[in-house]
């Protein structure tokens, strides 16, 4: 939701009953530029930044307020190949450059897209060189130098200065199947199973994955991102620490840096069926206030054809935080949900974007053609930039350009109410799910769960999103003590023997359920400090442990 994380309400409005042309304002900045420019509904040149002072990496976005934020080449960097960046710059909308800040040492560098988040914030890609020692030692066939991705949020705190808040690393989500002596060893037949890992052995090659688009989604807080070599469309849990984003504990999911949802290529885990993708960039989420909101979607190169693109779309087996799978088949759906047939052919980038009133922008890179179709994918207008690589446009609307934002809403809660900070709408959510009518400053809870707000101001020009904040529902009359904090189960991972240490917390009588991610009651067991899981497969499960006095909630990772 990148693109459109913060919605213009306006012109949802007008455009609800409107199938022309959207009402905005393009932007496009070639690729290796040095200038940036909005284009108005008439393709006239509303305004340009000039003379920027470094060129453009790879793409360029708007934030609310009229900041360009982009990515940039820095001099002297350790790495070749693709779009390498190595820098990300803010410059404000009458062009004073406000931030100027270089990801690059001989060990990792910043390359293809980034996403400028909703609370100043920015992710970026970035390539972390591997040596054939390291790759090798954890499986590798080949022993040769690789740059798997990361994916890193940077924090603006200074001109030319920031902090690394947050980071998820490929490198820490691996498997292979050609040593049982070295970490991560999946059998072949059973890597269909651990959609969360990926294969170091599938296309390995030095510029392995190619990461090439991410985008971020405030509702879920969770980060999708595209990948060239890979032909496929990743989803991974953002509120993690980084310390759990390395393991497969923690976060919303519960798992960590898990990779929870893939798709477009079954193959690269171990699966059968169509390769749907073929050469692909720019996933995205279709934001909140368009229709088909939710869905996943990216620029598929050779979708149609070797020389055809398409712009795909799937709607995603999303369940609260997690996604569906059924054992030994890939994630689904088996094909794709719609497509667009390209008006062009992009050979590689390329992007698309959801509008509010039903059409869509769609840039064909390597030609430098921009254009837009309605709802029937009839061509409204098209413009060539000649001469030009164009790797994504984004259009605009004024009253986001020219207005600044509100705050980042907070929410407060007590025993039995959530209150958010003060604005002049309010949405709720739990879980990822919109509450029907729940939209006033405060909310009463009737289920526990990670509740976020949404909000506007006075402007009504975008939307902005809390933090989730994690809410312990207890009917009234139960008065059910949480003993979580209390009770120690071990040793998690675990190979199925565990142990429960309650410290006397529970008594002579308490029960034992083991739930998997989907919340599916598997097994029971009454009165039991050691358990026996063993005869599950693989995987994340929930303990819920009830008892006269109180309950407990344990997350377990179970590793044969």
């Amino acid at each position: 939701m990148r693109k459109l994380f913060s919605m213009t309400l306006l012109v949802l409005a007008f455009h609800a009953t409107n199938a022309q042309q959207f009402n905005g304002y393009t932007l496009y900045s070639a690729m290796n530029g040095s200038t940036a420019t909005l284009m108005d509904t008439f393709q006239n040149t509303f305004k340009t930044w000039t003379s920027l002072p470094a060129q453009t990496g790879y793409s360029s976005y708007l934030e609310p307020g009229g900041i360009l934020t982009r990515s940039a080449k820095a001099t002297g960097v350790s790495f070749t190949g693709g779009p390498i960046c190595g820098k990300v710059q803010k410059h404000d909308y009458a062009g004073n450059l406000i931030w100027d800040y270089t990801y690059s040492t001989t060990n990792y560098c910043t390359h293809h897209d980034i996403c400028p988040m909703p609370n100043g914030n920015v992710l970026v890609i970035a390539y972390e060189r591997k040596t054939a020692t390291e790759v090798t030692a954890v499986g590798g066939n080949s022993a040769i130098e690789m740059w798997p991705d990361k994916i890193v949020e940077i924090q603006p705190t200074g001109a030319t200065t920031g902090n690394v808040v947050w980071e998820w690393h490929a490198w820490d989500h691996l498997m292979q199947s050609v040593d049982a002596a070295k970490p991560n060893y999946v059998p072949a037949a059973q890597m269909i199973d651990h959609p969360e890992s990926l294969n170091i052995n599938y296309k390995q090659a030095k510029d392995w994955m190619h990461m090439n688009g991410v985008d971020y989604n405030p509702i879920l807080d969770q980060v999708a991102f595209s990948s060239h070599n890979l032909n496929e469309w990743y989803i991974i849990d953002h509120s993690t620490t980084t310390a759990e984003a390395a393991t497969h504990l923690g976060g919303n999911s519960g798992r960590g840096g898990d990779i929870l949802y893939r798709w477009g290529n079954p193959v690269a885990y171990g699966g059968t069926g169509t390769a749907i993708l073929n050469v692909t960039h720019d996933a995205h989420w279709i934001p909140e206030g368009v229709p088909n909101a939710g869905r996943l979607v990216g620029f598929n190169n050779k979708g149609v054809s070797s020389t055809a693109s398409s712009v795909d779309q799937v709607i995603t087996p999303v369940s609260g935080y997690t996604y569906t799978k059924t054992a030994g088949q890939a994630f689904g759906p088996t094909t794709y949900t719609s497509r667009h047939a390209v008006n062009g052919y992009s050979s590689n980038m390329g992007s698309s974007e959801q509008l509010p009133n039903g059409n869509m922008l769609v840039c064909v890179a390597t030609s430098g053609k921009i254009y837009e179709v309605d709802a029937a994918g009839t061509q409204l207008w098209t413009k060539t930039i000649s001469g030009s690589s164009l790797p994504q446009a984004h259009i605009y609307d004024s009253c986001y350009i020219f207005n600044t934002p509100p705050a980042i809403p907070t929410i407060t809660s007590n025993s039995t109410v959530l209150t958010s900070s003060t604005a002049t709408t309010y949405q709720w959510y739990l879980d990822g799910v919109l509450i029907v009518g729940a939209n006033s400053q405060t909310y009463t809870p009737t289920a526990g769960g990670i509740y976020v707000v949404r909000i506007t101001d006075a402007n009504g020009c975008v939307y902005r999103y809390s933090a989730g904040t994690k809410f312990t529902y207890i009917a009234a009359g139960l008065h059910e003590k949480d003993l979580s904090a209390r009770i120690e189960v071990y040793p998690n991972p675990t190979n199925g023997k565990l142990n429960i240490m309650d410290n006397g917390q529970l008594g002579k009588n308490f029960t034992v359920s083991v739930y998997d991610m989907y919340g599916r009651l598997l097994m029971n067991f009454s009165n039991q400090n050691q358990l026996d899981v063993s005869s599950l497969a693989n995987g994340m499960y929930t303990l819920l442990i009830h008892a006269e006095n109180g309950m407990a909630t344990k997350k377990i990772n179970l590793t044969k």
